[in-house]
């Protein structure tokens, strides 16, 4: 039995796998800002999928850039996880070993693998939710990196960025993006969004943009539409612009992704 897992700076996914072919049960839980406390709920939530088994491994992403050795998160929206030894802690709590990847990088694995990029050889997938993240994906396979991928991080602005996170939303405009009813503040993140696309698709050259998380697939949101009518106004690099598509797992896609990582890191490819 397999364990797949996603923690987000929202929410913590984990779900088991009999196989590793498909997911049997799931589970969703708000992520705990304290890192003693986000373990113990990990390792409960764990014990109640495995239902007195053991699982034999798992993979899972977590909400941030990791460092060199996949162990720890160098950086993220819940400060206090920031430097821990994540890794060991959660192969502590199940017992069995824990392959660690950027969440972005295994939802873009699921959606490249399983969704919306089944069909195409190279995907640049972008996830706008409480953080801005991504990964390219060619083959079928994370592509090779030194640090990971963070797309979000784009200096358009020298001053100000181009961060259109459901966090700094939340604070550039005093309300959680939920309640956001203003169509001209959709307008501008689209614009906003459109460029960070362009720069990714001149960087990344990919096949095929796929759009994912909460900022994007919720409504309110930013709409998919307004972002491709900006993205072909400003984008002049190729001769045409890659399509730009939704995710279609939705808040399974980091599962899915895990799964197919999983079965990468069994065959040894």
């Amino acid at each position: 039995m397999y364990l797949v897992f996603d923690i987000g700076g929202t929410n913590m996914r984990l779900a088991s796998s009999t196989e590793g072919e498909g997911i049997a049960q799931s589970v969703v839980r708000p992520t705990p800002q304290l890192f003693d406390r986000g373990i113990e709920q990990f390792s409960q939530l764990a014990r109640d999928l495995a239902g007195g088994g053991k699982f034999t491994a798992a993979a899972g992403g977590v909400a941030g850039p990791l460092g060199r050795d996949k162990a720890r998160l160098v950086t993220s929206n819940t400060p206090d996880w920031n430097g821990k030894p994540l890794k060991q802690m959660l192969e502590s709590a199940i017992d069995a070993r824990v392959e660690l990847e950027n969440d972005a990088a295994l939802a873009a694995l699921g959606e490249a693998t399983a969704g919306a990029g089944k069909d195409k050889r190279i995907v640049a997938y972008m996830t706008v939710g409480t953080a801005v993240g991504g990964a390219r994906i060619v083959d079928g396979k994370i592509d090779a990196n030194a640090w990971g991928f963070e797309p979000g991080y784009q200096i358009v602005e020298p001053d100000s960025g181009i961060d259109i996170s459901g966090w700094a939303v939340e604070v550039r405009y005093g309300k959680e993006p939920a309640k956001i009813s203003d169509a001209a503040i959709w307008e501008e993140l689209a614009l906003r969004l459109a460029y960070m696309v362009n720069n990714t698709i001149v960087h990344w050259s990919p096949d095929l943009v796929v759009l994912g998380g909460s900022m994007i697939l919720k409504r309110p949101g930013i709409p998919v539409e307004k972002v491709r009518t900006h993205l072909r106004d400003i984008f002049r690099a190729f001769a045409e612009v890659p399509p730009l598509t939704t995710a279609a797992l939705g808040d399974a896609g980091g599962l899915i992704g895990a799964l197919a990582f999983l079965r990468q890191l069994r065959a040894g490819t």
